[in-house]
């Protein structure tokens, strides 16, 4: 038996008394694990930092660098997404559906834990936090298995986090991680039907094509962000310019991230020049289609080169976007329907046809009108901390957090009915 199948099976035995702790209970373990982190702060960054020498040795890109650093302020945030949780409702015991049937049974559907939850993860020590949390509020133990580079970080938080929950009345067991780096330890944990109730991977599209092709357990894909910001021929050019740029490079290596700008060719000549010279400024490699490149041939110092075909499937989590014209929205359409990745895309218009028809026609999970697509986030949309942003369209789609980690069951009563 390995590491994976042992520390599910400890989840799973303290699961049932997770999931029967009291409102109150739950709250209590995630303010003592918010104050640990606290408490623990320096711990943890320095846990991070031989992270962090570790990963720069092995020549790992900046992007990720960002995704893996934690200061003192990252892990205080993290802190803080644990007390916003204590502060959202109680996602378990909530009557769903209450009806009298034919026969005078009384039936209620109520939300129940879905049990152990298991998150396979990279370079995110935060999540290892988020994860915990939203699982435990939601009435489940979980089981962490975060990526190599996060190793010495993710094992600090886990076992700083456990031990709070623990004093603060929760099982031993309720959160478990994940420490071999063997990947065979995630091919283990996916093979644990019956023993992990669900699986949510988050990263790359390897892992999380990895996953979904090989786990016995049922899966949350968390999907690539392959996003675009479409500029119609009625935007606000100003307007425009803001948000491609927040949308682009607020961060870089995050999945909301807009990978693909499309411009109405219309436009093109009054809006590129000015908006491909910021993104330049800012570092942002340039890969243009035939028009777009005219336009950007003069801004000084652009690194720019001609689109490919790649260019327009690619996730570059990098300084780097695809810029193309195109003749109208429903090309626009077309384009984002054949390349994105089904997470957030946003058009700008002023034209309330157009913006409707985008909205509509549109498959994503987020939809924005005249906003950038940085706000697909738990946080953002009131959900307090997000275990992450489903592209799938079963079971839950979107940032998605406390209520995606719980089932249903019916609850009939009666005064001795029995069926004919």
């Amino acid at each position: 038996m390995g590491e994976a199948t042992e520390k599910a099976r400890a989840a799973k035995r303290a699961s049932a008394q997770v999931g029967l702790a009291s409102t109150e209970a739950r709250n209590a373990a995630l303010e003592s694990m918010a104050q640990a982190l606290r408490d623990h702060a320096a711990d943890i960054v320095a846990a991070n930092q031989q992270d962090m020498e570790a990963a720069r040795a092995r020549g790992t890109k900046e992007s990720l660098l960002d995704r893996l650093m934690l200061d003192e302020k990252r892990v205080n945030a993290m802190a803080d997404a644990l007390v916003d949780l204590v502060n959202l409702p109680d996602p378990l015991g909530q009557v769903q559906v209450e009806r009298e049937l034919y026969n005078g049974l009384q039936l209620k559907r109520v939300s129940v834990p879905l049990g152990v939850v298991a998150v396979v993860y990279e370079a995110r020590p935060n999540v290892t936090a988020d994860a915990a949390g939203i699982a435990l509020k939601a009435g489940n133990a979980v089981v962490l298995r975060g990526g190599s580079l996060a190793e010495r970080s993710n094992k600090a938080i886990a076992d700083i986090l456990h031990e709070a929950a623990v004093s603060a009345g929760l099982p031993a067991g309720c959160i478990q991680c994940i420490e071999s780096t063997d990947r065979s330890q995630t091919d283990e944990l996916m093979s644990l039907h019956g023993v992990v109730d669900v699986l949510v991977p988050r990263g790359g599209a390897g892992l999380i094509n990895h996953c979904v092709e090989h786990s016995k357990v049922p899966v949350i894909e968390t999907g690539t962000g392959n996003c675009h910001v479409y500029v119609h021929e009625s935007a606000d050019l100003a307007m425009a310019r803001d948000i491609v740029l927040n949308a682009k490079c607020r961060r870089y290596g995050v999945c909301n991230a807009a990978e693909t700008l499309l411009v109405d060719a219309s436009v093109a000549d009054a809006f590129l020049p000015g908006v491909l010279a910021d993104l330049a400024e800012k570092g942002v490699k340039l890969h243009c289609d035939d028009q777009a490149y005219r336009c950007a041939f003069a801004v000084e110092g652009a690194d720019l080169e001609h689109a490919t075909e790649e260019d327009w499937a690619t996730e570059y989590l990098a300084p780097e976007i695809a810029v193309k014209c195109v003749g109208g929205v429903e090309e626009a359409i077309s384009h984002v329907n054949e390349y994105g990745t089904h997470h957030s895309e946003a058009i700008v218009a002023s034209d309330a046809a157009a913006q409707d028809l985008f909205a509509a026609q549109v498959d994503a999970a987020a939809v924005y009108v005249n906003a950038s697509t940085a706000f697909t986030d738990g946080g953002q949309f009131g959900l307090g901390a997000e275990i992450g942003i489903s592209t799938q369209k079963l079971h839950v789609r979107g940032p998605f957090a406390l209520e995606a980690l719980t089932s249903y069951k019916y609850v009939v009563r009666g005064e001795g009915q029995v069926r004919a």
